[in-house]
């Protein structure tokens, strides 16, 4: 890997904030994760910031003021970062809810797993296609 790999996540749960940026530094401690606390926040940075350029995102569902489904829409309307894949990362594991991230754009879709081991294991799966060792 040349440069840094940075991960935008998405979430208000500050303990799904805490395990996700833990797996993904076991995953590979060079990834930098940055954080934004709900959907109008991270919109506001990605139209702003020119120079931040993630190269995933992971998007919550279940949030205040804006749901994620409609927050991946916003997104989407964004021309600088329709490369970036955005992986929708929640509690639910409800058919309906990948069918229709899926359809609005969503590259995949994590149910967040109980263990930071399973997270590790599918993070490593989803940024660098390959298992953990």
């Amino acid at each position: 890997m040349n440069s840094p790999v940075t991960c935008f996540l998405i979430d208000d749960d500050e303990d799904d904030q805490e395990l996700f940026t833990l797996a993904l530094k076991k995953v590979d401690p060079t990834l930098t994760c940055v954080v934004a606390d709900d959907c109008g926040e991270a919109i506001q940075k990605l139209r702003e910031e020119d120079a931040f350029m993630p190269q995933f995102i992971f998007l919550d569902l279940n949030m205040p003021r804006m749901h994620g489904k409609q927050c991946l829409m916003e997104l989407k309307k964004i021309a600088r970062i329709e490369h970036i894949p955005i992986i929708i990362y929640t509690t639910s594991s409800e058919p309906k809810d990948i069918h229709e991230t899926k359809a609005l754009g969503a590259t995949d879709f994590l149910t967040k797993p109980p263990l930071i081991s399973t997270l590790t294991t599918r993070l490593a799966k989803l940024l660098f296609n390959q298992p953990m060792a």
